[in-house]
């Protein structure tokens, strides 16, 4: 089975956020399952920096109005993955990805409308895949394209699609002034296709064309599909619901596992965590907090924004670092960013406030961290909880979205569970949790179970990647 992947961004070649490491991992984990895979991004000043000297590539025209643009086609391979870098300088070798530090381009909607007629031509002259699968709104025209303008593209008549949301608050949408660029038909510009409040909306387009779609946990893929949290676009996923479903992304073991991490002064695993109480005391020292075993560590890393739970953080920290001890890494928004500098200044030694992006840093917060704090008022999957299971740090997390579905609440008379959950969305709530987190570190005995608890959970992709080759099967099959 031949599966092509389109995204936005990938690791190494272009990263934003989370959808590149996602774009770099999972790839990898589906050759074992018997799938070969070729990804597909544009090729940005970026991935041109990656990516070296490329060898020749194919030259593809798409349509883009009423012109021909062209691109050249570049093929790299890496390990059993393939992946393809689409270059066209006009559109592509700038400073950003999406945008510079003026905001986002203006000719976004032409950019990845190219992007995506460019695939599916390059795919016309390649041997034919059995599944396109398409990633978040900057690919979500493919499908479309592949369904609604059949006669172009006769060679991918048997081609499946599948489109996989990662964050519904990104849906790609433009001003329909920019409608002729597309070349499709008049009756697509309608709220039953593309047309989103007089806009034009790249995702729902993928969301209406795929064959399935995905998003990255079940209890998401519920969530999504109400006013609450669909975006707007809640009624047109309850019209698909049947072809939707939530798999939930995995991480990268070989980077995130304890047992090796370059980052960290000592290694463990779960049947020795001993290293990880030289991990805690190389973190306080490093922060400038007193260097003792006996106060809890309470970590965080984190985007600084309100869907990430800042509003209730800025109510509760104080209470933490009046009785544990607080590392912090994030960046974002200056109010919270303000708000986290005053904490470190009013609790010298107990909270540790460090803003930017530091990767090494991340990685020593998640092992030297004894709990950590996820409070997101939504979250898709998320990541950091399944980094903290895995490297013994018991996370507490709002019950919402991935963060449900991935941590199952401490049950002290049965000795279940692997961290702590909070809903209602409140203060109270948030505090309760963490107060329940810290009240169980007080007896070693459990502890100790409900550390070991997290770290024998299995979140790498290749459980993940094992239920998209289940759902590719069905697709090509023809029973979804």
């Amino acid at each position: 089975m031949h599966v092509v992947m389109m995204a936005g961004e990938v690791y190494p070649y272009a990263k934003t956020g989370g959808l590149a490491d996602v774009m770099a991992a999972l790839p990898r984990a589906l050759p074992s399952a018997g799938v070969e895979v070729t990804v597909c991004v544009p090729a940005y000043r970026s991935a041109l920096a990656a990516a070296g000297e490329l060898p020749p590539g194919r030259r593809v025209l798409a349509p883009v109005g009423s012109t021909m643009e062209p691109a050249d086609v570049v093929t790299l391979t890496t390990g059993a993955v393939r992946t393809v870098l689409v270059r066209a300088d006009r559109y592509f070798d700038r400073e950003g990805v999406y945008g510079d530090a003026r905001g986002d381009y203006g000719d976004n909607a032409e950019r990845y409308a190219f992007f995506c007629r460019v695939v599916l031509e390059w795919l016309r002259g390649e041997r034919a895949a059995d599944v396109l699968h398409a990633h978040d709104w900057h690919a979500a025209l493919a499908p479309a394209f592949l369904r609604a303008n059949r006669d172009l593209y006769p060679e991918l008549a048997k081609m499946r699609s599948v489109m996989t949301i990662h964050n519904l608050a990104y849906q790609g949408r433009f001003p329909s002034g920019g409608w002729h660029l597309l070349n499709l038909d008049a009756r697509y510009l309608t709220p039953d296709f593309l047309e989103f409040w007089g806009d034009i909306d790249f995702l729902k387009a993928g969301i209406v064309f795929a064959d399935a779609v995905t998003t990255v946990s079940p209890r998401y893929a519920a969530e999504i599909q109400t006013p609450a949290l669909g975006e707007g676009l809640d009624g047109v996923l309850r019209v698909r619901h049947a072809s939707l479903r939530g798999i939930v992304n995995g991480i990268d073991t070989r980077v995130w596992d304890p047992a090796c991490d370059a980052f960290l002064p000592a290694h463990y695993d779960r049947a020795d965590p001993s290293g990880k109480a030289a991990c805690k005391a190389a973190l306080q020292a490093e922060l400038g907090l007193a260097v003792d075993p006996e106060p809890a560590l309470v970590g965080i890393v984190s985007r600084l924004a309100e869907q990430k739970g800042f509003d209730l953080l800025a109510d509760v920290l104080p209470d933490v670092a009046v009785n544990a001890q607080l590392a912090v890494l994030g960046s974002g928004e200056e109010r919270y960013a303000a708000m986290l500098r005053a904490l470190a200044a009013r609790f010298p030694g107990r909270a540790a406030v460090r803003l930017g992006y530091d990767e090494r840093l991340a990685h020593r917060i998640e092992a030297g961290a004894d709990v950590f704090l996820m409070p997101s008022r939504y979250e898709p999957c998320g990541l950091n909880q399944l980094y903290s299971l895995r490297y013994g740090t018991v996370p507490v997390v709002h019950a919402t979205g991935g963060l449900d579905d991935t941590v199952a609440e401490w049950d002290p008379t049965t000795g279940a569970g692997t961290g702590f959950k909070f809903t209602p969305y409140t203060p109270a709530a948030f505090r309760a949790a963490v107060e329940r987190a810290l009240s169980a570190r007080a007896n070693p005995t459990a502890w100790t179970r409900l550390v070991a608890n997290g770290m024998a959970q299995d979140f790498s992709w290749d459980r993940a990647a094992a239920e998209y080759v289940r759902l590719y099967r069905e697709l090509v099959a023809g029973r979804a």
